[in-house]
């Protein structure tokens, strides 16, 4: 059931909610009201576009009410601001000890959650190690397991160089791989979805970017997806990341230890205009 729902005392019959129905399943009633027919309710996508079109809030679908939504006009951010966070959010390697209040760590979580996904399948799996001493923890099996890698002379075609990370680990304790971050996130989503790799990836980006508009320094890192994932997979059991997920990435983030003052310059952005022309030759 997906419970759509009308309020007919504020509907105003705009059509609206009909219009944008992306799998054209609502349609006008005998007496003049959107509805579904029950034999639709199967196709519905659960967007819920309906819900957020409505300008009288008369919608309700799937549990949720208008009342229980953000209005979006003239609320979201300004152009210029936007652009600065996009150009001025950095990668950060130099993280306090000091776990994120639960409140703001939750909050940032719900929001990513809000990300697209691939025929809004919604089910990308956020992974999170919510203190430092979890990541203390994790830290140390994962050197320990990586160091035996090593000692067997068992480390994947490639993978050489992190032999130097756990030599740096073993003789100066500077963790390169997990950077000695309170907190650790890793997306993952079942493999049978239509876009596990590119769900992961824009739940991560959205969390990156409303976790540093909110102070919080972030860092992509591959080398501990490398370490957790490809070296040592028996991590992902230890983390109870399901066995038909595809692990999409993994971030550690925090409050950060430096603030950077201003924003990079990384120059124009590579644009090929197609089809105004003859299409580019062959390369050679």
């Amino acid at each position: 059931m997906i419970d759509f729902m009308l309020n007919r005392q504020t509907c105003t019959h705009c059509g609206a909610c009909l219009i944008d129905c992306p799998a054209r399943i609502i349609s006008l009633g005998e007496d003049g009201y959107p509805a579904i027919a029950s034999e639709k309710e199967s196709n519905c996508y659960r967007c819920e576009h309906c819900l957020a079109i409505c300008p009288t809030g008369s919608v309700s679908i799937l549990g949720q009410h208008a009342s229980g939504s953000r209005l979006l006009k003239d609320a979201f951010p300004d152009p210029d601001a936007l652009e600065t966070l996009i150009r001025g959010r950095r990668s950060v390697r130099r993280f306090k000890s000091d776990s994120l209040e639960p409140a703001l760590l939750q909050r940032l979580l719900d929001v990513a959650w809000q990300a697209p996904t691939g025929e809004n399948s919604r089910q990308v799996r956020f992974t999170v190690l919510d203190s430092h001493d979890k990541v203390v923890q994790l830290r140390d099996e994962v050197m320990a397991g990586l160091t035996r890698m090593i000692n067997n002379n068992a480390l994947p075609e490639g993978m050489g160089f992190f032999a130097n990370f756990v030599s740096i680990w073993n003789k100066h304790r500077v963790d390169i791989i997990f950077r000695d971050a309170p907190h650790l996130l890793i997306v993952s989503a079942p493999q049978h979805v239509a876009s596990p790799m590119q769900d992961c990836v824009i739940a991560l980006s959205s969390f990156d970017l409303f976790a540093q508009a909110n102070g919080v320094g972030t860092l992509w890192n591959g080398l501990a997806k490398c370490a957790m994932n490809d070296i040592l997979p028996e991590t992902r059991y230890r983390l109870g990341i399901p066995d038909d997920h595809l692990f999409g990435y993994a971030m550690v983030f925090g409050k950060p230890a430096m603030h950077y003052v201003r924003t990079v310059q990384h120059g124009p952005a590579q644009i090929y205009r197609a089809l105004e022309g003859s299409p580019p030759e062959d390369p050679v």
